[in-house]
């Protein structure tokens, strides 16, 4: 799939700007450049240069003060893929969103069937009992926990990303899928797990 003239744009401001932090060897805590110094630095519009910086906030990499500036908070290589993830689903769709984050929490439901024991289990259980948060914090709670089990981190980081994007609009099954899931862990029956969500719609 080719990207459209504005993702290249972005990916090369960010790529840009990913040159300007390991040439520059800024470390967490030193601070970035205005956001006009960085569009004279990098020649690129100022409005690209928002964007990129806004998306960087989003996952971390790095903190606006208030009347302070922007600083590093922490920053990695692989970070230039996450910020062109965000980019990528800024622009994709409600139901878009919804079919991909079904299929990664499916995928992580499936991985973790033969690991589950009592005590995990009981954790699962624990996070769908909590009366104080809503069936939306329980979900987000319950699959977090799940992806966790997985010990795979691009998966869980790809959950993630996904997850941020669609808190705009419930994100949640109904109430029985959940201890539905709970049960076909207790019985081991990993075939089951397909026909669950296959069933479930993400609300």
């Amino acid at each position: 799939m080719s990207m459209s003239p504005k993702q290249k744009v972005y990916q090369g401001v960010l790529e840009e700007i990913r040159k300007f932090i390991e040439v520059n060897d800024l470390r967490p805590g030193d601070k970035l450049p205005s956001e006009r110094e960085l569009s004279e630095k990098l020649g690129a519009g100022r409005s690209s240069i928002r964007e990129a910086l806004r998306a960087m906030e989003l996952i971390g990499v790095i903190e606006t003060r208030h009347g302070g500036g922007t600083y590093l908070s922490k920053y990695r290589p692989y970070h230039t893929v996450e910020l062109l993830s965000t980019f990528i689903l800024s622009q994709t769709t409600k139901d878009e969103l919804h079919i991909v984050k079904r299929l990664l929490e499916k995928e992580a439901a499936k991985l973790i069937c033969h690991q589950m024991d009592q005590v995990k289990l009981e954790q699962l259980e624990n996070k769908l009992n909590n009366s104080s948060t809503t069936i939306k914090e329980q979900h987000y709670s319950f699959f977090k926990y799940v992806l966790e089990l997985t010990e795979n981190q691009l998966l869980a980081r790809m959950w993630g990303l996904i997850d941020e994007y669609s808190k705009s609009f419930s994100n949640h099954y109904s109430s029985e899928f959940y201890t539905n899931l709970i049960e076909i862990y207790k019985t081991q029956n990993y075939p089951s797990i397909e026909g669950l969500f296959n069933e479930e719609k993400l609300y």
